[in-house]
């Protein structure tokens, strides 16, 4: 049997190949690979007290539960009050071989020697935070990276921790939150690190990693000094972690919270104390006004009394008219 020829053309052989190319990369199809977003209250189901006072609505500020001094036991209480946090995974490992070895990564891979084989685990670290005074890190290793990660990014939810913030620098003293009010340490292993107050547009003068954390937390401008072996990220961040809580354990007086321009946790906008130059155009303006308010009200008020006299004039002069020609005819008669 004679074979049959190809009829096609060069362009013509991988015209249902492209197609199939299309349907796969078409918007329909991407339309149905992403899963609708389902918000977290609807399909949580608390088991603690706390949990279920957040999810019927009693509680409805963190602020509330740090000052209460319960304990954060459901990743979910965060995701409900703190709707706009952000997170982000810290370079911890690094990578393996010929070419890119030595490379900073996400996970931290170990291996366990067994007669089965080599047994690999990824450990991570998260850190979550609004950029307004609070954030926190947590760790999480499993056989896969995935679940590695959402450990980490749950436990970091649940060793969430209120940011103290201010201004104690000497060279710049605005009592705005944008630095540390004092000079904190934190130590973990080897590890010593100490946090300082910088003044405002000095940035993070700090490790990259560490300066992530701080950025989480809503602090801009801050100076540091280390200790130890700081090349072991985790033990690094833990001793970071360790000088923004002893920021929170110091005593301070009322009177160098307004001076410092001390925050605790979340800015408020009634807590931003404003400076006597402030106060004094405020009042200003208040005068100015009251004075207008008055030399309106005069000026209505004279407005009105005119035109009082005016008709008063008029209804006299008709009073007048009238009469006369009352008069005049009663003279005719």
């Amino acid at each position: 049997m004679a074979e049959k020829k190809d009829t096609k053309g060069p362009g013509q052989q991988n015209q249902r190949t492209g197609q199939r190319r299309n349907q796969r990369n078409s918007p329909r199809n991407d339309q149905r690979n992403q899963r609708e977003v389902v918000p977290v209250i609807d399909t949580w189901k608390p088991v603690t007290k706390l949990g279920k006072k957040v999810k019927d609505g009693e509680l409805t500020d963190m602020e509330d539960i740090f000052k209460s001094g319960e304990k954060i036991l459901e990743w979910e209480i965060v995701d409900v009050l703190l709707p706009n946090l952000e997170e982000e995974l810290l370079l911890i490992g690094q990578a393996k071989g010929k070419f890119g070895g030595g490379q900073r990564r996400i996970f931290r891979q170990t291996q366990k020697k067994t007669q089965e084989g080599n047994k690999i685990h990824f450990l991570t670290c998260a850190a979550v935070g609004n950029k307004n005074g609070y954030v926190g890190i947590g760790t999480g290793k499993s056989k896969e990276t995935v679940p590695a990660r959402d450990k980490s990014k749950r436990k970091a939810k649940l060793n969430l921790i209120r940011v103290r913030r201010g201004c104690g620098s000497w060279e710049c003293n605005c009592k705005e939150p944008h630095s540390v009010p004092f000079a904190a340490e934190g130590k973990c292993g080897s590890v010593k690190v100490i946090l300082m107050p910088a003044p405002k547009g000095k940035g993070l003068c700090v490790e990259k990693e560490c300066a992530k954390i701080l950025a989480l937390a809503g602090i801009k401008d801050v100076w540091s000094k280390t200790f130890g072996q700081t090349k072991v990220k985790l033990n690094m961040v833990a001793a970071l972690m360790d000088a923004l809580k002893n920021l929170s354990e110091i005593k301070i007086k009322a009177e160098d919270v307004v001076k410092l321009g001390i925050v605790e946790g979340k800015m408020k906008e009634a807590e931003v104390i404003p400076t006597p130059a402030e106060i004094a155009e405020e009042a200003e303006e208040k005068a100015v006004e009251a004075v207008e308010e008055k030399s309106e009200e005069k000026a209505v008020e004279t407005a009105v009394e005119k035109a009082v006299e005016k008709v008063e004039e008029k209804v006299i002069e008709t009073a007048a008219e009238k009469t006369v020609e009352v008069v005049e005819e009663k003279a005719e008669e």
